[in-house]
């Protein structure tokens, strides 16, 4: 119908009629009367008896809507986005009963009377304001109409599954010691919503509040907030690639992270001893278990639990020569991570120099705020004072010359922030959203003007809208070691992919309590290989490395971390194109079938980037369980090579050794060959992996390479990108890979490849490059064809003929 409308109407009197359609269902406030509409220099100002509306454009898909109450002013200033409006084509056209703003993206219908804001895209409404901005005795609103059966989900990190729909969402950063299947407050409030009608609401605000997606089934989404700025943005696209896009460059990507971070921790809560952790990764290395970082929790400046948080130095007689022990470590290809608090107890080693320096918290009389919680009595370092941020700072920089190589940042939400407690930008209410977001941004920043030849790794339990462009990796807290504890990690790390924070990843195998169940410990750890941080951890009584578990759960274990590390360089390039393209590393099925209203349920099936599909065991002594194949691709299983048509749904039969694993016909996977750390990888060591699929049609993809650990390789082109494509005509499949070097002049790694062929049923009677017979080898029981290529400066043809 829309269509046939278009033929025959304007694009504005089409939108009008739209408009006219639906609006006697929701109106919006009456009492808000239209004045005057004007065109200014980045948007469009509406005056109303109660306030302004101000819209702009950032780009054609992302529209900012603000409104001003009378008598306050324009808070301009946005923690969240850092891009800057773009020039976008839009016209402003009053009629007797509306304005239209038309633009060649988004378009804006604002109805007079009663006053009515509405977007649309491509022809649709995509949605529309109900009573719009709303004040009542304690909370600020504003609030949408929507449709019935739209599946609406974001928030942040919660476990309440996929369509989060009739929840009231509180926003205030909170941990949950010891959760299971369901959590409705976590480290991470976002105030960001997605919808499966396509589009995504972002509300920039950073007070506490509430985010009611439909709570009282009346149809409405409402966000509100204590106070601050009554500004969203509206973000659309074509796909959700697009959408997670747009929203990704309004609020920034994140940086490409050192490749040592693709690779396996070694984590408890927590090492107590130089001694300790140094035992620990030689029982790494004497088990062949590749492991590359070391995370030292709270013992590192304290022998107890409590009372000396704050100390931020090394306790020198439990961790002697710190230097020492970091540089072997290093040498050994493991970093050393250590925990870091904002904390600083009255008790600790600093507690006189934070109040000198006045980087504490205040009272309402001025005074470091102190209170009690679990750790002892304290101050809390106010992170958004200038002078807190320098102090702070140095203690990182003196202790990463030393030879730190990634710092943990724990309770930051801040665990306990008692409403009363000012800081220097606001209350704690106001800021407590967002503290963890600028404790990132210390270190961020840090790194940039001191370590100019090294990446950060910054490992936050807390933190808002847009962390990510500080190169924040989120942890889902503090979990019960359990299957129940386990359940409900693929929704979490998916639901944050899909606003903004792509690494969100648990801590493998649980963290709370004290069970011991190896098919647990096994599966959690076998669907790590496929989440964006690999990085088992828990409390000291169960052992979270697998080289202290009993001999079959090591080799299972071993098996999933030797997976992680063959996958290195597709992991690697899934990490280039989040920090480029801000697409996530863990997709939601919907990504393949946008109109598939039943996959925006799915969280126990998904995509780890744009070629494996994975099914995690969740569930205990099961032996099988079903997996939905996404249309417009064949799907592979990864280890016997079955196929499964698109489409379909099959009952898989589970092994112990690995969980379901299917890959996309026609697609390249690059791997690697045995490493133990990441330190020794090399363009050398990779093996393309080529799933032939006569159905695939053509198909292409990337493979990027760099050093693994200079900043801004990418913008500077000191990297090399392999472009793979295949084709088929008729019997013969042809393979295409071209070099291409960031900067003129850089040396090229690649010289040469291993190329695996998989799914060949027969062998192939020649493979020709460049017209010329090579030699090959075909393994009949695997289906498959290896042979070495030589890379040209350009480009290598190779061509199979059947």
């Amino acid at each position: 119908m829309i269509n046939f409308l278009l033929k025959d109407l304007s694009k504005m009197a089409f939108l009008n009629a739209l408009l006219l359609m639906s609006f006697s269902l929701f109106a919006q406030n009456p009492e808000r009367i239209f004045r005057e509409v004007a065109k200014t220099e980045s948007g469009v100002e509406f005056s109303t008896s109660d306030g302004k509306y101000i819209f702009r454009y950032f780009t054609p898909e992302v529209v900012e809507t603000a409104f001003i109450p009378s008598g306050e002013e324009y808070m301009e200033k946005s923690h969240a986005v850092v891009l800057e409006p773009q020039a976008v084509n839009f016209t402003v056209s009053e009629e007797k009963e509306s304005v239209i703003i038309d633009s060649e993206g988004l378009d804006i219908v604002v109805s007079k009377m009663p006053f009515q804001v509405t977007y649309f895209f491509e022809g649709e409404k995509v949605i529309s304001e109900k009573a719009g901005y709303s004040k009542g005795e304690e909370l600020e609103k504003i609030d949408f109409n929507l449709t019935e059966a739209e599946v609406l989900m974001g928030g942040g990190a919660r476990a309440l599954g996929m369509n989060r729909r009739g929840n009231r969402l509180e926003l205030y950063n909170r941990a949950h010691y010891g959760y299971e299947t369901k959590s409705e407050l976590l480290n991470f409030t976002l105030p960001v919503v997605l919808s499966s009608e396509k589009y995504l609401l972002h509300f920039d605000n950073a007070p506490i509040g509430f985010l009611d997606l439909d709570s009282s089934f009346s149809n409405t989404l409402s966000y509100e907030t204590i106070g601050g700025r009554k500004t969203y943005q509206l973000v659309v696209g074509k796909t959700w690639e697009n959408i997670v896009g747009n929203y990704t460059l309004l609020t920034g990507r994140q940086p490409l992270p050192p490749r040592w971070a693709l690779g396996n921790f070694s984590s408890r809560f927590g090492y107590h001893s130089r001694k300790e952790v140094e035992e620990t990764i030689e029982k790494f290395r004497e088990e062949e278990i590749p492991v590359d970082a070391v995370i030292i929790d709270l013992f590192w400046f304290g022998h107890e639990i409590t009372g000396t948080m704050g100390n931020l130095e090394f306790a020198t007689d439990s961790f002697p020569n710190p230097e020492e022990m970091m540089h072997n470590l290093a040498q050994d290809g493991v970093k050393t991570v250590l925990v870091t608090e904002p904390f600083i107890l009255t008790t600790s080693n600093r507690w006189e120099e934070a109040v000198q320096n006045d980087v504490l918290a205040k009272d309402s009389l001025g005074k470091p705020f102190t209170y009690d919680f679990y750790f002892g009595n304290t101050g809390l370092i106010d992170i958004f004072e200038p002078g807190a941020q320098k102090w702070f700072w140095n203690i990182y920089k003196e202790l990463t010359q030393m030879g730190v190589g990634g710092w943990w940042g724990d309770l930051g939400e801040p665990e306990v922030h008692p409403e009363d407690l000012i800081h220097a930008t606001g209350t704690a209410n106001e800021m407590h959203n967002i503290y963890g977001h600028y404790w990132a941004k210390l270190i961020h920043e840090g790194y940039e003007n001191a370590f100019l030849d090294q990446r950060p790794f910054i490992l936050m339990r807390a933190g808002a809208a847009g962390s990510q462009r500080f190169g924040l990796m989120p942890w889902s807290g503090d979990v019960n070691r359990s299957w129940g504890g386990l359940k409900p990690q693929p929704e979490i790390s998916l639901q944050m992919g899909l606003q903004g924070l792509a690494y969100m990843h648990s801590d493998l195998g649980g963290f709370a309590g004290d069970n011991l169940n190896n098919e647990l410990y096994v599966r959690w750890l076998q669907y790590g290989v496929f989440q964006p941080v690999y990085r088992p951890h828990a409390q000291e009584e169960v052992p979270s490395e697998p080289v202290f578990r009993e001999q079959r759960t090591k080799e299972l274990a071993k098996k999933a971390i030797e997976l992680r590390y063959k996958l290195l360089p597709y992991n690697y390039t899934l990490a280039f194109r989040n920090s480029t393209e801000g697409l996530p590393l863990m997709r939601p099925l919907f990504f393949e079938e946008p109109d598939n209203f039943r996959l925006y349920s799915v969280a126990g099936t998904y995509l780890w980037g744009k070629n494996f599909l994975i099914s995690p065991v969740l569930q205990e002594n099961i032996k099988e369980q079903e997996v939905y194949f996404p249309k417009g691709s064949n799907w592979f299983d990864f280890y016997s090579g079955k196929k499964y048509s698109g489409g379909s749904t099959a009952t898989i039969q589970l092994q112990e050794e690995y969980i379901p694993t299917f890959v996309r016909g026609g697609a390249f996977v690059p791997m690697t060959k045995p490493l133990q750390t990441t330190q020794n990888f090399s363009a050398e060591d990779v093996e393309l992996h080529y799933f032939y699929d006569r159905e695939a049609g053509e198909t292409e993809d990337i493979l990027y390479h760099d050093d693994g650990k200079t900043p801004e390789t990418f913008a500077t082109g000191e990297y090399e990108l392999l472009y793979l494509k295949s084709r088929k005509e008729g019997n013969k499949l042809q393979l295409s890979i071209s070099k291409k070097a960031g900067k003129e002049g850089r040396s090229l790694e690649f010289k040469e490849i291993d190329l695996i062929i998989h799914n060949l049923q027969r062998k192939p009677k020649e493979i020709l490059v460049r017209g010329k017979k090579i030699p090959f080898k075909y393994h009949a029981t695997e289906q498959r064809a290896v042979l070495p290529v030589a890379l040209k400066e350009n480009n290598t043809t190779l061509t199979f003929i059947n």
